[in-house]
């Protein structure tokens, strides 16, 4: 099955990695140990991208390949991967709305700890985020 993750901009580190990911259309992690963390997404994956103080910003359907680039003289500290079907939302869908969205199908004390750089959220969650997007940010 498909997984689904919420993955953060780093725009509080540098705009310029928002920046890139929404003009180059993929998810990019940067530095030890975060930089792994693209690795660990396949191909068909769902792919939130999160920015801090908006919320997801962009989506689109994981490739399944890495790549690696340099950051300056900093040697292939930026691993990334496109993205399939990517659209950037008109409307970002704030982190409150997103808990409002995955306590509808589960609980009202469901959280999501949002203070992390990549989020694994269960698949039937992020459908429903999919789906709201599609019908409300688009």
């Amino acid at each position: 099955m498909t997984k689904v993750y919420i993955v953060n901009t780093n725009k509080t580190h540098s705009n310029q990695n928002e920046q890139e990911m929404i003009n180059e259309k993929k998810v990019a992690a940067y530095y030890s140990p975060w930089k792994y963390f693209i690795d660990e997404i396949e191909a068909g994956d769902i792919v939130y991208l999160y920015s801090n103080g908006d919320g997801i910003i962009a989506r689109g359907i994981a490739t399944g390949i890495v790549e690696v680039r340099d950051i300056g003289q900093n040697v292939e500290e930026e691993h990334y991967m496109h993205l399939d079907r990517f659209e950037r939302l008109e409307e970002a869908l704030p982190s409150k709305k997103i808990t409002e969205i995955a306590q509808s199908v589960t609980d009202p004390k469901y959280s999501i700890k949002w203070n992390q750089t990549m989020i694994h959220i269960p698949h039937f969650i992020g459908l429903k985020v999919w789906q709201y997007i599609t019908k409300h940010c688009l």
